[in-house]
């Protein structure tokens, strides 16, 4: 009787390409998704309160870039990372998606130092009043700055994605990209005796129009 030894197969290579899809698929919504709500947030009105003057109490409001421009800078420099974090490979682009993460990180932090400051106010206060030391009375902020945090710590998670399957993602193919090599020239078309105007440029070329060789 004859026995037949199974072989063990080796480990599927389909696991890190489907985590590789997944990571990035969602590594792209998030940038994307975290960065619009960001820049969408600091236009909005995060705090406001009230200035006493001369005729009575004075509404006062700020937007979220009157308040602090460090949320918008980085939301931008996330969606460039988000981008080049494609153009480079191995080092780069660890370096790349460190500073994707870090964007997400500092929004993060900002956002939520910035929903209790009211510096902004005040300076509205002192405008309003003409009293350079006047502050706001009956601060309150609204929900814009949590929605901007929201969006930083997406785009944090973009960034960690990065960090641990970035090396599983393509790069733009370099196919495209020059290497020095020159170019084939392309063969001359033959010269028609027939036709003045062809036997004229190939003398132009410093070709011999007969075939025999260069003029």
């Amino acid at each position: 009787m004859e026995y037949v030894t199974a072989v063990p197969h080796p480990p599927s290579e389909a696991a890190p390409t489907g985590s590789g899809r997944r990571s990035l698929a969602l590594a792209l919504l998030f940038g994307a998704l975290g960065s619009a709500v960001t820049l969408l947030s600091t236009r909005q009105r995060w705090s406001e309160g009230t200035a006493t003057v001369a005729g009575g109490a004075f509404p006062l409001t700020a937007r979220g870039s009157d308040v602090t421009g460090v949320p918008a800078a980085l939301a931008i420099a996330a969606l460039a990372a988000l981008v080049a974090v494609f153009a480079v490979r191995k080092a780069g682009r660890f370096a790349v998606s460190a500073l994707l993460a870090l964007s997400g990180a500092g929004i993060l932090t900002a956002t939520l130092l910035g929903a209790s400051d009211g510096s902004a106010l005040d300076e509205q206060a002192a405008r309003a009043s003409g009293d350079t030391s006047a502050t706001v009375a009956s601060f309150s902020h609204t929900a814009w700055p949590y929605a901007a945090a929201a969006g930083g710590a997406l785009i944090l998670l973009a960034g960690l994605l990065a960090l641990r399957y970035g090396r599983l993602w393509p790069a733009m193919s370099g196919r495209y990209e020059r290497d020095g090599t020159p170019r084939p020239r392309r063969a001359a078309r033959p010269v028609d005796p027939d036709r003045p105007e062809d036997m004229w440029k190939a003398l132009d070329r410093g070709e011999d129009p007969t075939g025999a060789g260069p003029a």
